[in-house]
């Protein structure tokens, strides 16, 4: 008989055996922070016009080289429960406002490496976490105060290409003002006049060859695809859109037909082929000019589309498709029948293009108004042209947010320290322990000009200076200047280096939401896997974290 060890009294007794706890502020706390600091340092590098790019491997064994804080954290497979909250508040703001998933991790990693200093004075979590409550509520007062910029008309071009250039800006150096152009193109030519923007409707095309400047934008659709038939352009075309194969149709039930002579199988044959051919003209009598479908065309049903003089365009994906019949304003059709005259959609060029050794079809529309815009992106490398999709990401999200609220914030580190400096005189007037923690609050914001300055090689310490001292002679939109190789401050309003304000709203909410929410764990349970892997190494509970 087995001998029977009893369990440690406590909480440990009764949890199934293997479960392990971690309680109090080294062993839970600590760590959380840790972890949270480390994954913060490795993002914050990346930060600004200057910062580097991490390369990825994923687990499908895909190479990612970029500098865009979303795609990291996406690839990545943080296991570490803390760091997962970071992340978890850093894709809410990819999906709130499209841009920021950076601000976010970093300056949520600030805060914890700041409130780790009160922790070990004293100071108790939650008074750091009322703190932090209480700065966040007067810097969302302060904010609307230090906007310096606002765009009304969202359709003229120069105001929005100059807004949207700061981000397109931290992403691709020295290409902010030929990006920052297409994208305010493809936008304003899609923007309804009646509904809110779709950032669907900006489609992106990547193509290998040539280079960046090659970009264009063309109102319509690109597809990566050649024509199935011999008809390779049509203009003021007419097209009909079915999600069925174009062939001999199939019959819904297995059926055995019984010949017993050789007219009897000609007939047959003839019977098919006549069909098919009739469909193939009454689809013709409509006006139709372009038939596009989601699935095979048929030899003998291109025979007579190309006898009949109709283009075939093949559409693998059913996505493409629907948002074709969006674009050209048609119906798709789930069985080969004529379409009516509202089935129909219309384009004003449907054509085949080579572009480098790449055969597209496109469909353009040259109408005032298009539904759809696409951005053709050329590039030598597939890894330069997926980085260039997520600039243009960006772009489009900020272009969607100022459609919303144009209201405009200085960039280049200057609304940080402006806040920065009105949280420390806030925090005088407190008088309980808080203060102690609005205090780090503002010292966690003076984080994101010491980022831009270490990531363009400059003295941090003394970049923060300069900007204090002019914000104490009232100069509000004074930021780090990135293409100075000394310390230096600019008025960012000159260079149009602006940060949208619904990005930093939602980014100090979120960020601030997801370190209180750490810094309010003291304890960790972690139940035992049934039959899983250990944890890892570096992972809460393993003997080599610190």
């Amino acid at each position: 008989m087995a001998l029977h060890v009893p369990k440690a009294p406590g909480f440990a007794s009764m949890l199934k055996e293997g479960a392990r706890t971690y309680s109090g502020l080294e062993e839970a706390v600590y760590r959380n922070i840790n972890a949270c600091k480390e994954f913060a340092n490795s993002v914050r590098s990346a930060y600004g016009p200057n910062g580097m790019n991490k390369m990825i491997i994923n687990h499908i064994e895909k190479q990612f080289v970029t500098s865009d804080a979303g795609t990291i954290m996406r690839e990545l497979d943080v296991e570490h429960p803390a760091a997962k909250l970071m992340i978890e508040a850093s894709q809410m703001q990819e999906a709130e406002a499209g841009d920021g998933t950076n601000f976010v991790v970093v300056f949520c990693g600030a805060l914890l490496e700041v409130a780790e200093e009160l922790l070990r004075l004293g100071v108790t979590s939650s008074d750091i976490t009322e703190g932090y409550e209480k700065a966040l509520q007067k810097t969302l007062e302060i904010l609307p105060t230090l906007s310096c910029h606002e765009i009304k008309d969202y359709r003229s071009l120069v105001p929005v290409r100059n807004a949207i250039r700061a981000t397109v800006m931290s992403k691709q150096l020295g290409n902010e003002d030929f990006l920052a152009d297409l994208i305010a193109k493809a936008c304003i030519s899609i923007m309804p006049e009646k509904t809110t923007f779709n950032v669907d409707n900006i489609r992106v095309c990547k193509i290998l060859g040539s280079g960046l400047q090659m970009s264009e934008v063309i109102p319509g659709m690109v597809f990566k695809r050649f024509v199935e038939g011999e008809v390779t352009s049509v203009t003021k075309a007419k097209i009909a859109l079915y999600s069925c194969p174009v062939d001999i149709i199939q019959t819904e039930t297995k059926g055995t037909v019984l010949i017993k002579s050789a007219d009897e199988l000609k007939t047959f044959s003839q019977g098919e082929e006549n069909l098919l051919e009739a469909q193939i003209k009454a689809i013709v009598d409509t006006g139709a000019t372009v038939i596009v479908a989601g699935a095979k065309f048929g030899d003998m049903a291109l025979h007579y589309m190309n006898k009949y003089g109709l283009m075939a365009v093949r559409l693998n994906s059913k996505f493409d498709l629907r948002r074709l019949s969006k674009a050209v304003n048609g119906t798709v059709l789930p069985r080969l029948t004529p379409p009516s005259t509202e089935e129909l959609g219309y384009c004003d060029n449907v054509y085949v293009h080579e572009l480098g050794d790449t055969s597209v079809t496109i469909f353009k529309s040259e109408g005032t108004e298009s539904r759809i815009a696409t951005v053709v992106i050329r590039g030598s490398t597939d890894n330069y042209m997926d980085d260039i999709e997520r600039v243009i990401d960006d772009g489009v999200n900020t272009f969607k947010g100022l459609t919303r609220d144009g209201r405009f914030l200085p960039g280049a580190g200057a609304v940080e320290i402006e806040l920065a400096q009105q949280l420390a005189e806030y925090a005088d007037t407190l008088p309980g322990l808080e203060q102690y923690a609005v205090r780090k609050f503002a010292t966690a914001l003076e984080f994101f000009p010491k980022a831009l300055a270490d990531n363009s090689g400059v003295n941090a310490t003394e970049v923060v200076n300069q900007l204090y001292l002019a914000h104490k002679q009232g100069k509000k939109t004074e930021g780090f200047d990135i293409e100075s190789e000394q310390p230096a401050t600019i008025d960012v309003t000159t260079k149009n280096i602006f940060d949208l304000y619904t990005t930093k709203y939602w980014g100090l909410k979120y960020a601030v939401g997801a370190a209180c929410t750490i810094l309010k764990v003291d304890e960790i349970i972690m139940a035992k896997r049934a039959g899983g892997p250990k944890p890892r190494a570096g992972g809460p509970g393993s003997d080599d974290e610190s």
